[in-house]
């Protein structure tokens, strides 16, 4: 049996809500609990100033998980705030520490932590990276990642682009890809006509889910094209939307009325906590990623959890968790593509292939292995 860690996990959780990075932090933090390390998450103080937030709120109305221990901390903006978490986790002397990376916006704040914390010499500092490159480009974003960057031991990259995007700052520490696990804390999955009675929707009608934030990169509206061909129009196929805009939802609600399918789009505009999130996926057929441009995704990984069949776009590390043809389809971002899949997927009934494959599938995605690929770089950094 290993010995215990003292384990630290710097990045978002309770009490902002659970969007995919906090769910994923505090899951994580579980896994380590249940190998029997001793874990604490240091989460925000202060996330982004409001002005910069693009959603109504940045924090969770769900009671605080009481199986965490979470510590209120990082002030994003403070130079001051940050030498004195560095200086204390320094102090602590944890084993691992584990830095959530998504937005160059961070960087400075999570790289002097992590500079503070190394000069105790005991701690190695893993960064897990969504982004280096982020979606929505922002002015010195390469230079403020580099700052990251250096500042770290070892990396995991949850996609092969972004591993890539390491390598072009750095090509000299250990850094490693292993896809997203999965997402499994959303409860066990129910039957398709309670959910869709809790959520009072039509039990007689087939549902395509598009689930999260909507950015302009998610494609939505690619998505929307796709649902006014003749053949979808015709359908009993409806579009399930839910997720809170984060650009202005002005353009997609002109969008579907220009194109005259209003009838056949269902649209919750609002942010989905984690207890509503059984009943969207386990009410649609079929989950859709329509993304311009990705990473990875934490919603492929919420879709294997509930054994959905996918259709996703050949964009970043999508096409890597989702075989085409097997859970689902990987189509180009172009509507018509996408119209074309989601009519195959219908017409020659492969929700219940699809998702028997996903079942199996999933196992890859363990959060065992996940911590295993974690450990291996810390051994490299130990041979060092």
């Amino acid at each position: 049996m290993n010995t215990p860690r003292n384990v630290i996990i710097v990045g978002t959780a309770y009490p902002f809500r659970g969007g995919g990075i906090s769910t994923f932090n505090e899951r994580m933090a579980r896994a380590y609990q249940q190998q029997g390390d001793d874990v604490t998450i240091y989460t925000f103080s202060l996330q982004y100033p409001s002005f910069l937030f693009p959603g109504k709120s940045q924090y969770s109305s769900e009671p605080a998980p009481g199986d965490l221990r979470i510590e209120v901390a990082v002030n994003s903006v403070n130079p001051f705030n940050w030498f004195r978490v560095g200086r204390k986790l320094r102090k602590l002397k944890p084993d691992l520490v584990i830095i959530r990376y998504w937005i160059p916006f961070m960087a400075p704040s999570l790289g002097t932590i992590a500079s503070v914390i190394r000069k105790n010499k005991h701690s190695k500092v893993v960064a897990i990276t969504d982004n280096i490159i982020p979606h929505e480009k922002m002015p010195g974003g390469r230079l403020l990642s580099k700052y990251f960057v250096n500042r770290c031991d070892a990396f995991v990259a949850m996609s092969r682009s972004v591993l890539s995007d390491l390598e072009k700052l750095d090509n000299q520490k250990p850094k490693t890809y292993t896809p997203h696990p999965l997402y499994d804390n959303f409860g066990k999955a129910i039957s398709k006509d309670e959910a869709k009675r809790n959520l009072g929707l039509d039990s007689q009608t087939a549902y395509i889910l598009f689930f999260g934030f909507i950015r302009e990169y998610k494609g939505l509206d690619l998505l929307l094209k796709a649902f006014a061909d003749e053949r979808l129009r015709k359908s009993d196929v409806k579009l399930l939307i839910a997720g809170e805009f984060y650009i202005d939802r002005q353009p997609y609600l002109d969008l579907i009325n220009t194109m005259g399918i209003s009838e056949k789009v269902i649209l919750h505009d609002r942010f989905i906590p984690n207890t509503e999130i059984v009943n969207y996926f386990c009410a649609a057929e079929i989950v859709a990623q329509p993304y311009r441009e990705a990473t990875q995704s934490g919603i492929t990984q919420v879709a294997y959890h509930f054994n959905k069949p996918m259709i996703t776009t050949n964009v970043g590390g999508l096409s890597e968790t989702v075989p085409d043809g097997k859970v689902g389809y990987v189509v180009n971002p172009v509507s018509g593509e996408i119209a074309d899949a989601l009519v195959r997927f219908f017409t020659e009934n492969k929700e219940r292939e699809f998702s028997a494959n996903a079942a199996v599938e999933k196992q890859r995605f363990s959060w065992e292995n996940f911590l295993k690929v974690i450990d291996d770089l810390i051994n490299q950094l130990k041979k060092e």
